[in-house]
């Protein structure tokens, strides 16, 4: 029977490429997205995958987004926790919103979505979790240390529950990507996007797609001996230890 995988902030970006490929491989997955209507549309008619709204930081949506992915493809085996925002500024500046809405969005919705779906998993003695941190997590950024802090926090929550499941058949990783090809990224200043580059040894931004490949083999059937790592995808640019 084909797994069933969710994938938050699905419908574009990284997101979209986790889910074309997952879809791929097999599975039955959904995307979920906030407030891009027209994004979604597209995924969902392109990709032919569903699709659920709601926000990441509030329990209640999410709680609504896992029973309707229950409710049309089946108990969910694969969660991927990918959605994010970034509200930059350097610390001295930041307000309270700024500081908050970051860590509400990228990490709370990691109790708000994992929450939903940690007890099933554990139910079945099969689960895959895979939560999509940030090379500003492992390094650290100006300007972000709402989003690096968020981020880094991520990899601590992927250790400790990666501990707490791993006799009951749940993998718990994360992926810790460096720039990326996206919209985000593209709307960068040439100049500075030159300088960001110049800082990468491979000599090129990553693609979505080699993103997914290591999602991918995460979710999959041969990765049960990996569990409570933390992957980088940079291109060389920072070497974690």
């Amino acid at each position: 029977m084909a797994r069933v995988a969710l994938v938050t902030g699905g419908t574009r970006g990284i997101g979209r490429a986790i889910v074309q490929r997952l879809k791929a491989d097999g599975m039955k997955v959904a995307a979920g997205y906030s407030g891009n209507d027209a994004a979604a549309e597209s995924c969902a008619r392109d990709l032919g995958v569903m699709v659920v709204k709601g926000n990441v930081g509030n329990f209640a949506d999410c709680q609504q987004a896992a029973e309707a992915v229950r409710a049309e493809l089946g108990p969910i085996d694969v969660l991927v926790n990918n959605a994010g925002i970034t509200r930059d500024g350097v610390f001295h500046r930041m307000n309270a919103e700024q500081w908050s809405e970051v860590i509400r969005v990228n990490m709370d919705s990691l109790f708000n979505m994992t929450r939903q779906v940690i007890d099933g998993m554990r139910e079945r003695e099969w689960g895959r979790i895979i939560n999509i941190s940030s090379i500003n997590g492992q390094k650290g950024q100006i300007g972000q240390t709402n989003y690096s802090a968020a981020k880094a926090g991520m990899i601590g929550f992927t250790k400790a529950l990666a501990l707490e499941n791993a006799k009951k058949g749940v993998t718990v990783n994360a992926i810790a990507p460096g720039y990326i090809d996206t919209e985000m990224v593209q709307a960068v200043p040439e100049k500075v996007l030159e300088s960001i580059i110049a800082g990468i040894p491979v000599g090129r931004l990553g693609r979505g797609d080699e993103i997914a490949d290591m999602v991918a083999f995460l979710a999959g059937e041969h990765a049960g001996y990996v569990t409570g790592s933390t992957l980088s995808l940079n291109g060389g640019q920072y070497m974690a230890g």
